[in-house]
């Protein structure tokens, strides 16, 4: 078999704007979130829709991206891998979370924002 892969694709909507800052290394960071929806029939015939929530931190010229042309509600396509990692809250205590690190961005549907701004 061949090399498995940490991979993931999602296609969602945006849930909040992105936060964007510079890191101390001057190198730009993008958080935002999307939600995903599932579909699907239960077992008494109702209609029952699961909405995930993923949270996703893109990089550099991805960062860019993100600041410019994603906002609330738009609809994107993410590939990236799954990063889990751990830190100190205010309080000192351990905290851990997983997210997904973005590696490619389509921009699918919903945009108000152009290249103009």
């Amino acid at each position: 078999m061949y090399t498995m892969k940490n991979k993931v694709q999602l296609i969602g909507h945006l849930g909040n704007d992105p936060e964007v800052k510079a890191i101390a290394s001057g190198k730009k960071m993008a958080r935002f979130s999307i939600a995903t929806n599932e579909r699907y029939q239960n077992t008494k015939g109702e209609k029952v829709t699961e909405t995930q929530w993923h949270n996703l931190v893109a990089w550099g010229k991805l960062a860019d991206i993100a600041a410019r042309y994603l906002e609330k509600g738009r609809e994107v396509m993410v590939e990236g891998k799954l990063v889990n990692r751990q830190y100190d809250d205010k309080n000192g205590q351990k905290k851990y979370t997983t997210e997904i690190q973005v590696q490619e961005l389509l921009l699918l549907s919903g945009g108000h924002r152009n290249a103009a701004e």
